[in-house]
């Protein structure tokens, strides 16, 4: 569906996005992640045509995007901009028409969306009067109220609570079951892992990580080690690998090792006398791997 190839975008001497691409299916949701300045905005701005690649190219449906195709895109920016005096019914109704919608299709529609986010304000309220929660939403409902087949969202979940989050994140999971193919940026690893089939991550412009949430955790190794056993964090200390042991606000023991292959010997040593209750070895977080990626330094 969306074919994005080789972007490169400088400002002056700064280079923003270098040489990135990815593909994302029919009814796929894509995580793109990064620090503030990772080149996450920029790389949107080229998609919807907002600013021209120095190099590379854009596709969807294997064709360069033209206007047409625009009318089939929903985009959240990540500055939320509504116009404050004007009512959230004809708010709606006038995003809805600057994507090829007629005022007929839409109408019947409204009431139904505003009580699926949840908005506290009647459909002529102006938007000024909601809070700013309620701005959020409304805004949401004329990203996605024209059912667009392409869906990018730039920080949606900036600024909500998490009963509204939840609420957005099933209206994102709906929009995939329709079909949308859907691209969010966030810096809330949770909503990632939670909604996303894949992942790309952005780091001074350029692309570092890409795969499914699995896939990339299990290159990091299964270094996190779960266990409750006779076993004490001085004797932990002991064995080869460990890099650190404490026991954590659950009264488990967490082990941080250098290598998958150094539980072994740990869990010969804790269940040598037979049966514990916790033994489990995990990949690092994506929040850990987020962590440890953007601290590092790539050439």
């Amino acid at each position: 569906m969306l074919e994005v190839h080789n972007l490169r975008k400088t400002f002056g001497d700064v280079t923003a996005v270098d040489d990135i691409g990815f593909k994302i299916d029919k009814g796929e949701i894509m995580g793109l992640i990064g620090q503030n300045g990772a080149g996450k905005t920029t790389t949107f701005r080229m998609i919807l045509d907002l600013l021209t690649p120095d190099q590379g190219e854009v596709l969807w449906k294997g064709q360069a995007l033209t206007n047409r195709v625009f009318n089939q895109i929903g985009y959240l920016p990540e500055e939320r901009g509504l116009y404050s005096k004007v009512s959230i019914e004809n708010q709606i109704l006038y995003f809805a028409q600057l994507r090829g919608k007629s005022k007929k299709e839409i109408k019947p529609l409204i009431d139904v969306w505003l009580k699926k986010f949840e908005v506290k304000g009647k459909k002529g309220d102006k938007v000024k009067t909601l809070s700013k929660g309620n701005q959020q939403k409304v805004q949401l409902i004329t990203t996605l109220i024209h059912q667009p087949e392409l869906i990018i969202l730039d920080e949606p979940f900036s600024g909500l609570d998490p009963v509204n989050a939840d609420l957005l994140e099933e209206g994102i999971k709906e929009a995939q079951k329709n079909g949308a193919s859907i691209i969010f940026s966030s810096h809330n690893m949770n909503n990632v892992e939670e909604l996303c089939d894949s992942l790309i991550m952005l780091k001074d412009g350029k692309q570092i990580l890409e795969g499914s949430i699995k896939e990339i955790r299990e290159t990091f190794g299964r270094t996190k080690l779960f266990l409750e056993s006779p076993l004490t964090l001085e004797e932990l200390h002991q064995f080869k690998g460990v890099e650190s042991a404490r026991i954590n606000k659950d009264e488990i023991i967490e082990v941080k090792l250098n290598h998958t292959e150094d539980g072994k010997a740990i869990f010969d040593a804790a269940t040598k006398n037979g049966y514990i209750t916790t033994f489990s070895q995990q990949p690092p977080t994506l929040e850990e791997i987020f962590k440890q990626m953007a601290g590092e330094k790539h050439e």
